[in-house]
C-alpha cells in the first residue's frame, strides 16, 4: 500500500470509528488496515489513534493530522478531476448538505438543473437541520442559513441580503385574526422551530431604529425546517421562516406575510467549506449558480 492508501485507511477509520469498518468499506482486510496505520504512526513518530479493547479515539495529534489528511487528499482528487474533465463541465462527486424545508421544495429542483448541464457530476446529498461538522462528515460544502459563527470554516456568500419573515396560512388568519404589532404575537399561536435542541421562541424585529423581541408560545414545535412549513400550511399557527423557505407559497396565496412593516432577522445564505484548499473551482461554479438561482427566486425572476 502506498503513502496515499494509508491516509485513506485514516480518515475512513476516523469517520468510521474503527479499523474494522474502514478495512470494509476500502475492502482490504483488518490485517492491512492495521499496518497501514502503524506505517503512519512510524513516520510520524506519533500515535493517532489511543484504543482500547472497546474503542478508539483520535489523540490530539491524530486530529491535527486528520484535518491535514483530508485537504490532502481532496487536493488530489480534485487535481485528477481537473485532468479527467478536460473536456470541460463539471465531474465527479459533490456532497452538499442543506437545510431539509430548503433542500426539499427549492434546492431539488435546481439540482436537477445543475445535472442537466453538468452530466457527469455525481451528487450526494445530506438533507437536516443540524450544523454538519465539515472536518468529521463526508461533505465537500454545507448551504446554511445564518451569519456563521465557527471562523475555522469558509463562507462562500450565496444571498447576503435575505431575512426571515412571518407567514400564516389564509384560514389561520381568518380565524384568529392578523396581528397588528410584533407584541402581539405573544396572543398568538407560533410554529416554535426548535434548535439545537433548545426552542427558538424568542423572534426579533426591527423597523428603522427600533428593536422589538417578543417570546412566543404554541403547541407546535419541531426541529425539522420542512415540518413547521407544513403546520403553518396547514393553519396551525404563525411560522417565523427565512423568506427563501417561504417565498413560493406566498406568491401563491398558500401563506400570507404578517407584519411586513417589520423586518425579521438576518438570514444570509452561505456555502461553507473546511478549508481553503478544497475551495476548488468545482465549488465555486456550484456557488456562482446557487447565487443566481437565490437572487432569481427572491426578486421574482425565478427559472423555469
Amino acid at each position: 500500500m502506498s503513502t496515499l492508501d494509508d491516509l485513506h485507511v485514516l480518515v475512513r477509520a476516523a469517520d468510521t470509528g474503527s479499523l474494522s469498518a474502514a478495512a470494509r468499506t476500502l475492502d482490504i482486510s483488518p490485517a492491512a488496515a492495521s499496518l497501514a496505520l502503524k506505517r503512519l504512526e512510524s513516520r510520524l513518530g506519533a500515535r493517532l489513534f489511543a484504543r482500547s479493547t472497546r474503542q478508539q479515539r483520535l489523540t490530539v495529534e491524530g486530529e491535527r493530522y486528520l484535518e491535514a489528511a483530508r485537504v490532502a487528499l481532496a487536493a488530489l482528487e480534485e487535481g485528477e478531476r481537473a485532468i479527467r474533465g478536460g473536456q470541460g463541465g463539471l465531474a465527479g462527486v459533490l456532497q452538499l448538505a442543506a437545510p431539509s424545508d430548503f433542500g426539499r421544495s427549492v434546492l431539488l429542483g435546481w439540482l436537477d438543473e445543475l445535472r442537466e448541464m453538468h452530466p457527469h457530476l455525481q451528487l450526494h446529498l445530506l438533507l437536516n437541520d443540524r450544523a454538519n461538522d465539515l472536518f468529521r462528515e463526508q461533505v465537500d460544502v454545507a448551504l446554511r442559513f445564518g451569519v456563521p459563527v465557527d471562523s475555522s470554516l469558509v463562507a462562500l456568500p450565496v444571498l447576503e441580503a435575505h431575512h426571515r419573515v412571518l407567514c400564516a396560512s389564509p384560514a389561520y388568519l381568518a380565524r384568529r385574526g392578523v396581528p397588528a404589532s410584533p407584541e402581539a404575537l405573544a396572543e398568538h399561536q407560533a410554529i416554535i422551530y426548535q434548535r439545537h435542541g433548545r426552542p427558538y421562541d424568542l423572534w426579533r424585529f426591527t423597523r428603522g431604529t427600533r428593536v422589538c423581541e417578543v417570546k412566543v408560545k404554541g403547541d407546535y414545535r419541531c426541529d425539522d425546517g420542512e415540518v413547521a412549513r407544513r403546520w403553518a400550511l396547514a393553519g396551525h399557527g404563525i411560522v417565523y421562516k427565512a423568506w427563501l423557505d417561504v417565498v413560493s407559497d406566498v406568491r401563491a396565496g398558500r401563506l400570507c406575510q404578517v407584519l411586513e412593516d417589520w423586518q425579521g432577522e438576518h438570514a444570509p445564505v452561505y456555502l461553507m467549506c473546511p478549508h481553503r484548499v478544497q475551495v476548488s473551482e468545482r465549488v465555486r461554479i456550484v456557488q456562482a449558480f446557487l447565487r443566481e438561482r437565490c437572487a432569481a427566486l427572491v426578486s421574482g425572476h425565478a427559472h423555469g
